[in-house]
């Protein structure tokens, strides 16, 4: 009787440690899983802060590496890089690039008078070839009137050169090259059918040829020729 009380006891005893043990892990999985949850959520905010176009930076970057690492590479190997790199493309990326660089536009066209203004500016500071030797004569030579205060009468102080009046001229030329280039205005043709009494009612009337011509078309010759109904 005695031997199998002992032996009860023995027997809860072991299901207790087993409990035990299996709480013991239910708790550490809990643990781990908290501690994931938050590294996750911290990592999460961490994303939320950052730019909206990080991700196709981060791609542009390694693309970036990877492609001077394959140059480095190429170049060690005394390989023409620019062929390799056409040989493991296939013919839809080929295509894809093709397309992409036949639409890409270097000129954006006008968006607004700050960015015109902008790019002016960005365009003529380009240009600008400094010449220390000139710029100290002429410091040295007006003094304190070189960079003039609101009692310093510019006018007469610096004489303009020929060479940056032809510069001046030779930018407004290009300007007005381009200007007339990417013009929208419409030449006049004189063989056209003068259908409209004012520039208004002519704009009028192509909107409807625009939009109807193709039904009206016919009776339009009809009446043209007199044999309409």
């Amino acid at each position: 009787m005695e031997n199998e009380i002992n032996q009860d006891q023995k027997s809860k005893a072991e299901k207790h440690a087993e409990r035990m043990k299996r709480l013991r892990k239910l708790h550490a999985l809990r643990n781990e899983a908290r501690t994931r949850n938050h590294k996750e959520v911290v990592e999460e905010d961490k994303r939320k802060k950052l730019p909206s176009n990080w991700e196709a930076k981060k791609r542009q970057a390694e693309w970036i590496i990877n492609d001077e690492k394959a140059r480095k590479e190429a170049e060690e190997k005394g390989l023409n890089y620019e062929r390799q790199k056409l040989l493991n493309i296939d013919a839809l990326e080929a295509e894809r690039i093709a397309r992409k660089l036949k639409k890409k536009n270097p000129d954006t066209g006008f968006s607004s008078y700050e960015q015109a203004t902008i790019r002016q500016y960005n365009r003529l500071v380009k240009g600008i070839k400094p010449n220390m030797e000139n710029y100290e004569a002429a410091k040295e030579k007006l003094g304190p009137a070189f960079y003039g205060d609101r009692n310093t009468i510019l006018h007469g102080l610096q004489e303009d050169k020929k060479e940056a009046v032809d510069k001046m001229v030779e930018d407004l030329e290009k300007q007005i090259s381009k200007r007339e280039k990417y013009s929208r205005r419409r030449t006049h043709n004189d063989d056209a059918d003068i259908d409209y009494i004012n520039e208004r009612n002519a704009r009028f009337n192509l909107k409807l040829e625009r939009f109807y011509g193709e039904y009206t078309k016919e009776t339009k010759l009809n009446l043209e020729r007199g044999t309409a109904v």
